[in-house]
């Protein structure tokens, strides 16, 4: 299924250890950008669902488009929720771009069959067998519980940075 949350999990860790230089928001977005392709598939009831975009050539490429567009979006998105942000900088953008389209791509390779992510330097999956479904299922889960915490207890006293 396109758009799991589940890959937000390693997200909430990374802002907690990446503080404002981590753009939760944007690594969000760029995860949406990337499933795109598999969402386009499932409708047109194709074989292959992770083509070029789940590679790390196509994550890099999803990766500066989801880092060009995520700051003034979400710059736009939080001034009008009324969030309180320290300044949302360009490199905040492009790393939560790059860290969600190249972690989308090592978690859609342990996940999925029809994956070739070194492509074009190596064809197949490696990946694939590295962890079972539901051991990355609950690796991303603690990622999440425990990256929610910290950042929670940041923001409560106010020291995320």
């Amino acid at each position: 299924m396109p758009f799991t949350p589940i890959h937000l999990g390693p997200g909430l860790a990374f802002k907690a250890f990446g503080g404002r230089h981590f753009s939760f928001m944007v690594f969000g977005g760029s995860q949406v950008l990337m499933d795109i392709e598999p969402l386009i598939g499932i409708l047109q009831n194709k074989t292959i669902l992770h083509g070029y975009t789940h590679t790390l050539l196509g994550a890099l490429v999803i990766g500066t488009i989801g880092g060009i567009v995520g700051r003034p979006t979400s710059s736009y998105l939080l001034r009008l929720l009324a969030i309180p942000q320290p300044p949302f900088t360009w490199t905040a953008s492009f790393v939560g771009a790059y860290i969600g389209t190249l972690s989308h791509v090592l978690l859609d390779s342990i996940m999925h069959f029809d994956m070739s992510p070194w492509w074009p330097i190596v064809s197949g999956n490696q990946l694939q067998t590295v962890l079972s479904i539901d051991q990355l299922h609950i690796a991303c889960l603690i990622a999440g519980i425990v990256g929610g915490i910290v950042v929670a207890v940041r923001i409560k006293n106010r020291t995320l940075s």
